[in-house]
């Protein structure tokens, strides 16, 4: 029985390849890989000189099966991506699955990811996270999304993002997210790597005036502030609407119209409950 090995490869600069990793592809019977053209370059780079076998998300599935035949008869196998951590958001999954159900050993190679870089320089929450991979294109999955992620616990949320999409998935969640923080990666690890941080709305003015904005790659987290303020008002959405009635003289109905309007934090049917409750208590 052979050995499977997932192999983290660099995401930008070649010097975040470990030696455990070279002496791994070095050794194993063939790679497994994206494109063998860019991995070729890889493997020319670090003097590797091992057969490269072209597998990807089209051909995963189909090939998979000859590769277990291979690693039953003791094959070693190594599989790696473009850039990165197989698997993660990359092919691999397929065939780390076969291996598990048949009891081959499968052992990860650790290295870079650019996930956990991304969240380790956010400067926001990370006590929790959530990753997605790319943030969806089409409208009705974009709100399916954001419809989870207001009503989750976790505040923290990572994605992949193309340059040319970054500005316009930046506006979606602005326009839904009334507080939010953001830690925008343009090309980690390489040699013009930037960062941007802060409110959502500052860094959208900042991406706006930048004019290589939409060139090179991005990985970006987000931290709903939302919840927070949500469950500190909550609270007090009654005396919030008496407030407003005593000192402004106004009616029940004035004061919910105008707690809808100075108030993005609370939806209406929040609003209205209070209403309700405080109908109510005047009507005892």
């Amino acid at each position: 029985m052979g050995n499977l090995y997932i192999v983290a490869t660099p995401i930008g600069n070649l010097k975040d390849m470990t030696q455990r990793a070279i002496e791994t592809l070095k050794e194993v019977d063939y790679i497994l890989c994206e494109d063998t053209r860019n991995s070729l370059k890889l493997l020319n780079h670090f003097d590797i000189k091992n057969k490269l076998v072209s597998y990807h998300k089209f051909n995963e599935q189909d090939r998979s099966n000859s590769i277990i035949k291979d690693l039953k008869e003791g094959k070693n196998i190594a599989v790696i991506s473009d850039a990165g951590t197989p698997c993660i958001n990359d092919p691999g999954e397929v065939i780390v699955r076969k291996a598990r159900e048949e009891k081959i050993p499968v052992y990860g190679i650790g290295g870079i990811s650019a996930v956990i870089t991304a969240l380790s320089i956010s400067g926001l929450d990370t006590t929790s996270f959530t990753y997605y991979g790319f943030f969806p294109r089409e409208k009705k999955d974009q709100n399916k999304l954001i419809k989870i992620i207001k009503s989750s616990s976790i505040k923290t949320y990572v994605f992949y993002e193309s340059p040319k999409r970054i500005i316009k998935t930046l506006e979606v969640l602005e326009k839904e997210f009334s507080n939010i923080k953001v830690s925008i990666c343009k090309e980690l690890t390489k040699l013009h790597e930037k960062n941007y941080y802060g409110d959502i709305t500052k860094v959208l003015k900042e991406l706006k005036k930048d004019e290589k904005a939409q060139a090179g790659e991005y990985t970006f987290v987000i931290e709903k502030q939302e919840q927070i303020i949500k469950k500190e008002t909550n609270i007090s959405i009654e005396s919030m609407l008496i407030d407003y009635i005593v000192k402004d003289n106004i009616s029940l109905k004035e004061a919910v119209d105008k707690l809808n309007k100075e108030n993005q934090n609370l939806s209406k049917k929040e609003i209205y409950n209070a209403s309700l409750n405080l109908k109510s208590i005047f009507n005892k």
